[in-house]
């Protein structure tokens, strides 16, 4: 699937003092998770219907390509209830992260009957079919908005001018490599480019060391 990459996100310069033109976001300025040489990573805002498209694509090849896929929350601030139903998928990723990558894919697969009125509802659902009760308050010190909010902080900081934005992330002696991909149907054949690159990489160290 190609991402719609001509839905520029119209009203974020006005939120973050960007311009709209389509220039290249930097995924070498994020973190590599610890300890894997590559990651698959996505910025997504649940009430998005190319995010909604592109998850089930991103859950798959992650999970073929045995490299962890790392979620950025980007709910764009016109879309009502994409930043309440964020706060929710961290509510239940503080109980596990299977439960909320679980969550995530249930609203992606309920989005079009989503609204901001009934995304508590929806939840408690979820929750119920999951064996917990979701609590009246879900973040009552704040903190599960702020990692939202921190989120939505990077991805201005790195150039994010649309959602879904997906890069494929290696690490390269202490630089991180990034190659963003806008078509779904090509993730495997970057990931598999990447992990060649990593060992690439990798090899004249090995060699150096098998000298010494």
């Amino acid at each position: 699937m190609k991402l719609r990459t001509a839905a520029v996100l119209g009203v974020l310069g006005t939120m973050a003092g960007i311009g709209t033109s389509l220039a290249a976001a930097d995924g070498t300025k994020l973190e590599m998770p610890a300890g894997v040489p590559v990651a698959l990573v996505v910025f997504e805002d649940l009430q998005c219907p190319d995010c909604r498209r592109a998850h089930p694509q991103l859950t798959a090849a992650a999970q073929s390509a045995g490299v962890p896929l790392v979620i950025h929350d980007f709910p764009i601030k016109r879309h009502a209830w994409a930043f309440p139903a964020a706060v929710l998928a961290r509510w239940f990723g503080a109980q596990s992260p299977e439960l909320e990558a679980r969550f995530r894919s249930y609203v992606f697969q309920n989005q079009p009957g989503v609204g901001a009125d009934n995304i508590r509802s929806i939840a408690e659902r979820f929750a119920a079919t999951q064996g917990i009760v979701l609590p009246d308050e879900v973040d009552p010190d704040g903190r599960l908005a702020a990692g939202v909010q921190a989120d939505y902080a990077l991805g201005v900081r790195i150039g994010l001018e649309y959602v879904p934005l997906i890069f494929v992330l290696g690490r390269a002696d202490d630089a991180t490599l990034a190659v963003e991909v806008t078509d779904t149907a090509q993730l495997s054949g970057v990931i598999s480019g990447m992990k060649d690159s990593v060992a690439a990489s990798a090899a004249p160290q090995a060699d150096d060391a098998e000298l010494r």
